[in-house]
């Protein structure tokens, strides 16, 4: 049986809070799952194919904290 699993919006708070290092994990970890709907997505067994879109902003968000964090301590990564 699949396990069917919500997918909320995180809040910017929420992102704001967490280290650099748990904001990395948690991208990868988005990363893993946008993997999983879109395969989910491409085999029929998604039921809200919004929850892309979400996953996706989830981790536009973090990306934007995390580049935020790296010009305030003068860091160019590329």
């Amino acid at each position: 049986m699949l396990r069917k699993r919500m997918v909320t919006q995180m809040k910017v708070k929420e992102i704001r809070n967490m280290s650099s290092e748990e904001l990395i994990k948690k991208a990868d970890d988005l990363k893993g799952e946008l993997f999983n709907l879109r395969f989910r997505l491409a085999t029929g067994q998604l039921d809200n194919p919004q929850s892309i879109k979400m996953v996706k902003k989830d981790i536009a968000r973090i990306k934007t904290i995390i580049r935020e964090r790296q010009l305030q301590e003068g860091k160019e990564i590329i």
